[in-house]
């Protein structure tokens, strides 16, 4: 039996996956920001080399595709723990959302919408995070806690705009982020003091946020 391959392989190893870390972090910052950012922003925004990004994204859709499954599956891990946590379901809700926010998967998975071509496991995970996530609603609709004029959808879109809060500094707008997320919670949460204007937005208007923009 051949031994374990440690020493300089294993440290090269070791900075590759530093590397990917740094690549994805910078991405998600970057691409939430302007979704149409060239690659040489992520690079610059990680501190590495564009050559060193190329070798573990060969394009930028390739990177897209692997932002997106990396926030859908923190949203569905977030969705996940909201459902079996023993908390009542408007302390869980919330708990969830503030989750979301910190991570900024969902949010993104949302802004990359239409820049890349989907694959069927994204796809999967994309139907799997919505049932999941109409679930949650649905029980804290139940519970009485939640306004009864706001879908699921209206909830996705509000998520996003509390994650395109940026600004200088060591948090870049971290603690603003919660700060108006908790606001959002408030409006959200009965008994409300009037109904909202307009229709609430629809699944469907998500769904089609994932055609090419090119077929728009």
């Amino acid at each position: 039996m051949s031994e374990p391959e440690t020493g300089p392989l294993s440290g090269r190893r070791a900075q590759a996956a530093r590397n990917d870390t740094r690549i994805l972090d910078a991405a998600r910052e970057v691409f939430l920001a302007d979704p149409d950012a060239p690659v040489s922003a992520v690079a610059a925004r990680a501190g590495v080399g564009i050559s060193a990004l190329y070798r573990r994204y060969p394009g930028k859709q390739d990177l897209l595709r692997a932002l997106a499954s990396d926030g859908l599956a923190r949203y569905i891990a977030d969705l996940e723990d909201a459902l079996s946590a023993e908390a009542p379901p408007w302390d869980a809700y919330v708990t969830c959302l503030h989750r979301v926010v910190e991570g900024g998967g969902q949010a993104l998975a949302q802004r990359l919408a239409g820049t890349f071509a989907p694959t069927p496991e994204l796809s999967r995970m994309a139907e799997q995070a919505t049932r999941l996530a109409d679930t949650l609603l649905d029980r804290v609709r139940e519970s009485g806690d939640l306004r009864d004029d706001v879908s699921g959808a209206d909830i996705v879109l509000l998520l996003e705009t509390v994650m395109l809060v940026d600004l200088p500094g060591a948090d870049r707008g971290v603690a603003l982020r919660h700060r108006y997320l908790a606001l959002l919670l408030q409006a959200l949460h009965n008994p409300v003091e009037a109904p909202l204007p307009g229709v609430p937005a629809r699944q469907e208007d998500l769904v089609a946020r994932w055609r090419s923009r090119s077929d728009r």
